[in-house]
């Protein structure tokens, strides 16, 4: 008699493990799993512990592996070893800077095309800069030109940042007086607009 009353307790715990184990994997699928995997958040405990963050949209996921770019090399950073770096990069800095201002431009960069914005900045001027294009990425080559002297046909220049892109924001200090700005390459077909927002001691 004592048998057969040990074997119905243990088919009762059974259940109610199995109960218990459904009703936890149900909780687990509508507060993690749901929020995480498909952005389906009912109970709100995807928002509050941070699982709905990990969700990534399906259009987004396909942008994010079909986006490839052409590798840039490091040779192509500024001029060649066969333009020599001007000496005037290392004259001294004026004592007094530009008085500093604000400016928001636009710069249109036609389909297939590229295009140069530059300011004018002296000697250890500094300033922010904020740009963004209002649809599709560019290639940018953010760069300086050293005022020099006498004109001459090869003018050196030296590469700060180059990449692919819809957006960049930064600080800069100018390490010689001279021409500072982006060329923007347009691989799309059609024309991308390029919204430039400078704060700082430059000329336009």
């Amino acid at each position: 008699m004592s048998e057969i009353n040990h074997q119905i307790v243990n088919k009762k715990q059974i259940i109610k493990a199995v109960i218990f184990a459904l009703l936890l994997s149900v909780i687990i699928l509508v507060s993690a799993v749901l929020p995480a995997e498909y952005g389906i958040d009912p109970i709100g405990t995807g928002k509050l512990f941070g699982f709905s963050k990990l969700h990534i949209p399906e259009n987004q996921q396909e942008t994010t592996s079909q986006k490839t770019f052409p590798l840039i090399k490091m040779e192509k950073a500024g001029s060649g070893p066969e333009v020599k770096r001007p000496v005037e990069a290392d004259n001294p800095a004026p004592e007094k800077q530009y008085v500093e201002r604000e400016d928001t431009v636009e710069v249109i960069v036609p389909a297939g095309k590229g295009i140069e914005y530059k300011i004018y900045m002296l000697k250890y001027g500094k300033m922010k800069y904020e740009w963004k294009t209002n649809d599709g990425t560019v290639y940018f080559d953010f760069h300086g030109e050293v005022k020099q002297a006498k004109e001459v046909n090869d003018v050196y220049f030296e590469s700060y940042t180059m990449a692919y892109s819809n957006n960049m924001v930064g600080t800069f200090y100018a390490p010689y007086e001279g021409k500072h700005g982006w060329f923007f390459r347009n691989n799309e077909n059609k024309d991308i607009t390029v919204t430039i927002k400078l704060k700082g001691q430059y000329s336009i």
